[in-house]
């Protein structure tokens, strides 16, 4: 495997921020204008047909020659063809999530695809690099939407330890103080996801953006622990009613009739009260709606000056 000096010339990006690939948020708009401005923008397939996300590859490549990668969720029923639309349409970058891609591997590198799949242990670490994976997302508990146990300043250093591959850190950074952080752990990249949802490009209503801009530290919930794919999102309504029940030993069938479709109620219906506010807990960090350039530059000028700051507290 060819070596590279750092994620942005792997990923053929300027700064090494990756845009995270969240459902019926992440698409080709959001994406574009990630890539556009200097990042890696990623097409959230989630739970959509094949013919859905070959449209949305199509639309971006009409506003951008910028590289660009498509997330695939591996529980999705439609997991193969979607594959095989990223191979044929020729996508430079695949980031998996939910699972481990390695039956798909030989696919994706014959068709000379970067693959990074999304990790919650050292142990998957391991096994996706063995598998030829060429970089993974470390993404810690204080993520958004699904997340693993472990946090995020914990799981990064021993996925940094257990792989020789490039190691991307998420959950919990939105600004440049948690970039150098994670670079401090070993990182070579970052991914943010929260941040994002209230960028000016992103299509997502105006209510759910509002209640992430004023959401604090303590404004988040997971439920869904005990149907093992626990799920962050902001306090409203419908996660008060969740907990409730789960108090109450709720099965499985009950949660998710609470939560099928409360994802797109939140996103393109604004529903704030009984939708899915999927966020992370960094959701505490973000104050304002911005162009998704202006996150970016916003985020690699902070990490920079937490490192002038630093150099000059060492006396380097």
């Amino acid at each position: 495997m060819k070596e590279y000096k750092d994620i942005t010339e792997l990923l053929g990006i300027c700064y090494p921020i990756v845009q995270g690939g969240m459902a019926w948020v992440s698409d080709f708009h959001l994406a574009a204008a990630v890539s556009a401005g200097g990042g890696l923008g990623l097409i959230a397939a989630a739970s959509a047909p094949a013919d859905w996300v070959r449209g949305q590859i199509h639309a971006l490549r009409k506003i951008t020659d910028k590289p660009f990668g498509v997330n695939i969720m591996l529980m999705s029923p439609f997991a193969d063809e979607i594959m095989q639309v990223v191979v044929s349409e020729k996508v430079p970058i695949v980031a998996t999530g939910a699972g481990n891609p390695s039956k798909y591997m030989d696919m994706l590198k014959e068709a000379g695809t970067i693959v990074i799949p999304v990790v919650a242990s050292s142990t998957l670490a391991k096994r996706v690099e063995r598998a030829g994976a060429d970089a993974v997302v470390a993404e810690g508990s204080e993520a958004g939407g699904h997340i693993g146990e472990t946090t995020t300043m914990n799981l990064v250093p021993q996925v940094v330890d257990a792989v020789s591959i490039p190691v991307i850190a998420a959950g919990g950074i939105a600004d440049g103080r948690g970039a150098a952080a994670a670079f401090l752990l070993g990182a070579k990249g970052v991914q943010v996801g929260t941040r994002f949802i209230v960028a000016k490009e992103a299509n997502v209503a105006q209510p759910y953006k509002d209640r992430v801009i004023a959401a604090g530290d303590n404004d988040t919930v997971v439920t869904g622990r005990f149907t093992g794919h626990p799920v962050r999102s902001l306090k409203n309504k419908l996660m008060r009613e969740i907990l409730s029940q789960e108090k109450k030993d709720m099965s499985l069938e009950e949660f998710e009739t609470l939560m099928i479709g409360t994802l797109r109620k939140a996103v393109v219906e604004g529903d704030a009260d009984y939708g899915s506010l999927m966020s992370g807990q960094s959701a505490g960090l973000v104050t304002k709606e911005q162009p998704a350039a202006e996150i970016i530059r916003d985020i690699a000028e902070g990490m920079k000056a937490v490192y002038r700051s630093k150099a000059a507290y060492f006396g380097d």
